[in-house]
């Protein structure tokens, strides 16, 4: 009964920092995302145990809030159907409005908003030889044993049935609108992102959108990087001088993209409160940064709130952006969620999202939401010949959020990996205490602090037993200061369930013993 009752939710992120109680901070950021847009008119939000459950409250808390909602006209609430936000509550989503659009009874935005002002890889994991080890916990896939295969097959059936016919086609560099729209008002409601359709590009993995965002900053000219170095506009055009800021822990491959894109890279030092974004401001011919700022990776740590601050300010006074990579954001166990960057400034964040660690790599679908004045340019290069994502499997997908199933799918997975996560720091504290484990609050690895030295050494006593399993030193940028730090990242989401147990075993027998 437990398990069903966690599953059975929606995803809604909400910011509890409000003044007064805790019902009034609740009561307050539901009003909020109402007055904002996030939550349009007709949503049904999560049951009262469930939002309880999420944001780590008592379930009269939630309750009450609600029914004082329901008083005060903000929120509807009818046996069977729910509690959801009451039509006619926000000026600009009015029932029967003659603007909206009839697909999916989305209201259009109004004059004056920022959607209004214009008309209409991420890659898996390291690579392995050819002779992999029969166990694996190398970061970068999730269990794609565990991939919903009935409830998606049953959405692709809607999605072709329901499909028109120019849905056949090439399609456009932007993607499918029937999943932008679906996609925007999930990620206002799960990820406190601020979207509109028309602001959604969809991509062939997170790969394809950083490569393209890349390639767009690359000619951007003057736009952004107008607080850069005086030489940045040396030789042809400053193209060469331009670069990117990245975390000094990251994924070798999106160093790659960025630079064939014909930009530098710069690193910024990561420690416990993530990037160090202060540092900035100091750097010369920077246009963007690219952060993980839920769950840096691999560390595994939320970026801190005066970081987040300073990142966007350090957009705002320059003219950059900040690309935000939200790999892994809808994975949370033992904290409320942290809201996505770009909600602080949408016009300096691009959020970038997937479904390869959601769902599946094999999908090859992920999706940016892009300022205003980046968008036409970066749909300008996807049309240059770059691919698009299967027409069917966005369809499917567009399907498979709006009914429920893709929420339904992530709290199935959350206890899933939470289990396993609970089994690693239990293995781990009854077999090798002197070993401390961090980054587990969220996503789907952990990292484990070794021995000064010893990194290399557990790495290859971990393939003497079957075991893949990656050191903490493959993810460091060889343009940063070294910092001697041995840790293993350690993926306990990427096993299936049935061989998990053999797994830690082999982890166990690998792992030096107390000195």
């Amino acid at each position: 009964m437990e398990n069903s009752r966690a599953t059975s939710g929606r995803d809604l992120h909400l910011d509890l920092s409000g003044p007064g109680g805790l019902r009034a901070s609740l009561m307050g950021a539901l009003r909020d995302a109402v007055r904002s847009g996030r939550l349009v008119p007709g949503t049904r939000l999560p049951s009262s145990r469930s939002l309880a459950a999420d944001l780590g409250i008592a379930r009269n808390t939630v309750a009450d809030a609600y029914a004082e909602l329901v008083a005060e006209g903000w929120l509807s609430a009818r046996q069977g159907s729910g509690t959801r936000v009451a039509w006619g509550c926000s000026p600009s989503h009015r029932r029967g409005d003659p603007h909206r659009d009839g697909a999916r009874g989305r209201a259009l935005p109004a004059a004056g908003t920022p959607a209004a002002r214009r008309a209409p890889v991420r890659a898996a994991g390291p690579r392995h030889p050819a002779a992999a080890p029969r166990l694996d916990l190398t970061p970068g896939t999730p269990d794609v044993a565990s991939f919903p295969r009935t409830a998606w097959l049953a959405a692709a059936r809607r999605a072709l049935s329901a499909a028109p016919s120019e849905a056949f086609g090439y399609g456009t560099a932007a993607g499918r609108p029937e999943l932008r729209t679906v996609l925007a008002d999930y990620l206002a409601r799960a990820r406190g992102v601020r979207a509109d359709p028309e602001r959604i590009i969809v991509c062939a993995g997170f790969m394809q959108g950083l490569g393209l965002l890349s390639r767009a900053l690359r000619d951007d000219g003057g736009d952004a990087g107008a607080g850069m170095g005086a030489d940045a506009d040396a030789g042809d055009g400053g193209e060469a001088d331009a670069r990117v800021a990245v975390e000094s822990y990251g994924l070798p491959f999106h160093r790659d993209v960025i630079t064939r894109a014909g930009l530098g890279t710069v690193p910024l030092p990561v420690d416990e409160h993530g990037a160090d974004t202060g540092r900035l401001a100091s750097l010369d011919g920077v246009r963007a940064a690219l952060l993980t700022p839920a769950h840096q990776f691999p560390t595994g740590v939320p970026l801190h709130p005066d970081r987040r601050a300073a990142a966007v300010n350090w957009a705002r006074a320059t003219g950059g952006y900040i690309l935000e990579d939200d790999y892994d954001g809808e994975f949370r166990y033992d904290r409320q969620p942290v809201g996505a960057l770009q909600g602080l400034d949408p016009d300096h964040v691009v959020y970038l999202g997937t479904a390869s660690k959601s769902l599946a790599p094999a999908l090859r679908l992920a999706w940016m939401v892009v300022p205003d004045r980046l968008v036409d340019r970066v749909l300008a290069v996807k049309a240059t010949g770059e691919w698009q994502s299967g027409s069917l499997d966005q369809l499917t997908l567009a399907d498979f959020l709006s009914s429920g199933a893709y929420d339904r799918h992530l709290r199935g997975m959350r206890l899933r990996y939470r289990r396993r996560r609970d089994q690693l720091v239990a293995a781990l504290a009854a077999h090798a205490p002197h070993l401390h484990v961090s980054g587990i609050a969220a996503g789907m690895h952990a990292v484990l602090e070794l021995p000064p030295g010893t990194e290399q050494s557990i790495v290859q006593a971990a393939q003497w037993q079957g075991l893949a399993v990656q050191g903490l030193a493959g993810f460091a940028d060889p343009a940063a200061p070294a910092v001697p730090r041995d840790a293993l990242v350690i993926s306990y989401g990427r096993p299936p369930d049935h061989s998990f147990a053999q797994v830690l075993d082999a982890l166990l027998r690998a792992l030096p013993p107390e000195e």
